[in-house]
């Protein structure tokens, strides 16, 4: 049976690299399309229904924890596959949370991509050997406690991460479908929970944080 791939990466040449290697190496996975956002990660897989969508995560405007979480909401059976250059636990677990199946690095060679795919498309998990001590780490410190990112809701994700993209509230209201004052309410909360004074404060916290690289 053939695996139906979607791709989803902001960065058109590393975009278009995988897409090369899938096509020409194997023989058992196909790359169905592309996408270069969250969004139109959405209406591709509307449209062309794929096994597995490898999902960059820092992308801009929709990041990678809200398109998973609308993508398993939207379409259960098709499995999402995270693929990263960032190996902080608050990016693997916040991408499990969002019901990603797997994480793989960008560091991580183009066969384990392939092997990777095929696991989630098989139904089981999968998270690259050289994450699975920060994966194991993070999850026993939830049990002790809350991370930094934790304190959060996603709403309140999606909100920092465009406060720190420099939109302001009435493009964030407009592009998350709700109102100014909503989202003025998310970052007086915000600011509350973290304890910080200023959008400036709040942009410099998600840079920190890797929620952004802005």
């Amino acid at each position: 049976m053939t695996i139906r791939v979607l791709l989803v990466e902001d960065q058109r040449v590393f975009r278009e690299a995988l897409k090369a290697f899938l096509d020409t190496s194997e023989t058992d996975i196909e790359v169905v399309g592309e996408a270069g956002d969250g969004r139109d990660a959405l209406a591709q897989v509307n449209a062309l229904r794929p096994d597995v969508v490898v999902l960059d995560v820092a992308m801009p405007g929709m990041n990678g924890f809200t398109t998973a979480a609308r993508l398993r909401a939207r379409h259960r059976e098709t499995k999402v596959l995270a693929l990263s250059a960032h190996a902080e636990k608050h990016y693997v677990l916040g991408m499990f949370d969002a019901g990603a199946a797997g994480y793989i690095s960008k560091n991580a060679a183009a066969r384990e991509l392939v092997q990777a795919v095929r696991a989630v498309a098989s139904g089981e998990s999968y998270v690259s050997p050289e994450l699975i001590n920060v994966t194991t780490a993070g999850m026993r410190e939830r049990r002790q406690g809350l991370s930094e990112l934790d304190v959060l809701g996603r709403r309140e994700r999606e909100v920092l991460q465009l406060l720190a993209e420099g939109e302001r509230s009435l493009a964030i209201a407009e592009r998350l479908s709700i109102s100014v004052g909503t989202v003025e309410a998310h970052r007086r909360n915000m600011m509350r929970k973290l304890h910080l004074h200023s959008v400036a404060e709040l942009t410099k916290y998600a840079i920190r944080t890797g929620l952004t690289e802005v």
